[in-house]
């Protein structure tokens, strides 16, 4: 009888701790979402990038808090883990990163991201893409990380190359966006690939 395989990540590992906080490129940080974030949130869901290449809907700020609201119970419940780059202290939100689509039994987790105006062009997100996968690989223990946006979208695809993500193929007519089906690059690391130098120490 075949012995049965043992989750990659057990349950519980993931939610026994806070979520961390990172420190991130220019001085900035990468930390959990606010209920005093939810009006950058609001108007990140009218940003016309954003909207085209996230689908995030509109939120008003009260749908906006509600929503920050269950990103806090996502990660109780192992299903997320979603971070906001911000300048320090009380600084305002300026992106999105998280990790969802989480398999913990195999292993594997999808990366997801957007940036405000205000930060574009930086740099930052590439260096929030690295700290991020390095918690999920190395601290949470998963296997597998994937990173996937349209072909018509070279921002993210130079985001995926600067943080290490190879790419391993397109999905063809993979996404609906408002314009109709996308194309899709398919980018991803697994635990042992070697890591790029990080932005800051």
């Amino acid at each position: 009888m075949t012995s049965p395989i043992p989750p990659v990540v057990p349950v519980g590992r993931m939610s026994r701790d806070a979520q961390p906080v990172f420190p991130a490129a220019d001085g900035r940080q990468l930390r959990p979402w606010r209920a005093a974030d939810a009006e950058a949130l609001a108007e990140a869901t009218r940003d016309p990038e954003i909207q085209q290449w996230n689908r995030p809907g509109q939120l008003t700020p009260d749908a906006a808090r509600a929503r920050i609201a269950s990103w806090r119970e996502r990660w109780a419940s192992e299903r997320s883990a979603l971070w906001a780059l911000a300048d320090p202290g009380e600084g305002p939100a300026l992106g999105l990163i998280g990790v969802a689509d989480f398999d913990l039994a195999g292993g594997s987790a999808e990366l997801l991201y957007w940036l405000l105006p205000a930060a574009r062009g930086t740099g930052a997100m590439a260096d929030a893409v690295l700290r991020v996968s390095r918690w999920a690989l190395d601290d949470l223990g998963l296997h597998r990380l994937r990173l996937t946006h349209s072909v018509v979208n070279p921002a993210s695809c130079r985001v995926a190359a600067k943080a290490g993500f190879a790419l391993e193929g397109t999905m063809r007519s993979a996404l609906l966006h408002a314009d109709g089906w996308h194309d899709e690059h398919l980018h991803a690391r697994i635990r042992g690939d070697a890591w790029p130098a990080p932005a800051t120490g």
